[in-house]
């Protein structure tokens, strides 16, 4: 299967979606972990954090490895752990450390899976065949990550709560033998010498980081929703004069996630058409309003809280793909792979601080409209400070 060509493009996307499928099966069940090992807010904000904790440190050295090793090797081993992973919460977690592990072990095989697997599907194309397809990987990546929401509770539903992560393991196991039959192995072109670890030149590329501080403030935001997004309907649901109708909160949120994927590619498709720092600016405003908003709405009508999740949501996603190919075509080709790093590792750990800062206010204040309208308000705080950080390294 030749690089660049539509059935390569379609393959990697296809591998991505089997590697992402499983990544949310813990926060679509929460609410059973919570009870079940008798967890605090701030743990299970940890036991979601620990996945971008494991993932920041080791996406720069992976990521950067795909500048001087097939981007194959690398994919290989993000895929193989993060099957493992899986499988391992299937066979061994029990309690909160257990499942520290499991999650720590999934962060570092996403770390081989996400940005090498991006820079081999991206590094054939150019110009706006480029675009799309960085735009259809996000979409496949949503797409997974929002189907995982409802995967898992119907097979918690069928069979248990361990039974989610075997699938997940069994999926990521397909994408390793997708890899292994259509990535190259062949070796990057050399550029200059360095430091495998040096991003002075990423650094210096002020376009490149602005794309990057977006991208930032993006992940924190979209980490936390996704990580509480399923408790916070719950407890929405549970609320007395709740209508009865609603589907549940795996399905609903599944629904949430499906309308952000719509939402993303259309917004980098807009973001060609009018231009990428319009809708940029304009997503991370919208989503800093929808963000105060929604905590409170918990103490309201269940179907306006609902709503407001999901225009939250859609906002978040509305710069996604736009923001990631913006760092793609700001990079310089010999430092593409160091360039998707640094945007990766920044991204992560801006997700590794989001969940657990919900998960602090909802300990320290109650899962009543305080706690939400507080742990979800204050990244209206955090994204408007990221939108400085991106028109001010823009304006370079």
């Amino acid at each position: 299967m030749t690089p660049g060509s539509a059935g390569f493009v379609a393959a990697i996307v296809t591998a991505q979606v089997l590697t992402q499928i499983g990544a949310f099966s813990l926060p679509a069940l929460l609410p059973h972990y919570l009870a079940a090992w008798s967890l605090t807010p701030s743990e299970a904000g940890w036991l979601i954090g620990v996945f971008f904790a494991a993932y920041v440190p080791a996406v720069p050295l992976l990521a950067a490895l795909t500048d001087r090793v097939p981007a194959r090797r690398v994919y290989l081993l993000g895929t193989g752990c993060t099957a493992l992973a899986h499988l391992g919460w299937f066979l061994l977690a029990d309690g909160f450390w257990s499942g520290m592990a499991c999650r720590a072990l999934a962060g570092l095989g996403w770390a081989g899976a996400y940005m090498p697997g991006l820079k081999a599907l991206a590094e054939p194309l150019h110009g706006a065949a480029q675009s799309r397809a960085v735009s259809w990987h996000a979409a496949g990546i949503g797409i997974a990550g929002a189907t995982s929401f409802v995967i898992a509770g119907a097979l918690e539903a069928l069979a248990g709560p361990r039974v989610p992560f075997l699938f997940g393991g069994l999926a990521a196991a397909a994408a390793f033998g997708i890899a292994l039959l259509v990535m190259p192995a062949t070796r990057p072109a050399p550029g200059p010498r360095r430091g495998l670890l040096d991003y002075r030149p990423v650094l210096r590329n002020r376009r490149a980081m602005a794309w990057i501080a977006g991208y930032t403030v993006h992940t924190w935001e979209l980490a936390a929703l996704r990580a509480w997004g399923v408790v916070f309907l719950a407890t929405v649901l549970a609320r007395p004069g709740a209508p009865g109708g609603l589907p549940g909160p795996t399905v609903l949120f599944t629904l949430v996630g499906l309308a952000g994927v719509v939402v993303s590619i259309t917004g980098n498709e807009t973001a060609q058409k009018y231009g990428r720092n319009r809708v940029v600016h304009a997503a991370i405003l919208s989503a800093a309003t929808l963000s105060l908003l929604t905590g409170w709405a918990v103490a309201l009508w269940a179907p306006l809280a609902v709503a407001a999740v999901v225009l939250w949501n859609a906002c978040i996603y509305l710069d996604s793909s736009a923001l990631t190919a913006g760092t793609v075509q700001a990079a310089e080709p010999e430092h593409r792979g160091a360039t998707m790093g640094l945007h990766s590792m920044a991204g992560y750990a801006g997700g590794c601080i989001g969940p657990i800062g919900v998960g602090l206010a909802l300990e320290w204040l109650g899962q009543g409209p305080l706690g939400w309208g507080l742990g979800f308000g204050h990244l209206a705080l955090v994204t408007l400070a990221g939108l400085c950080f991106v028109r001010r390294l823009g304006r370079g």
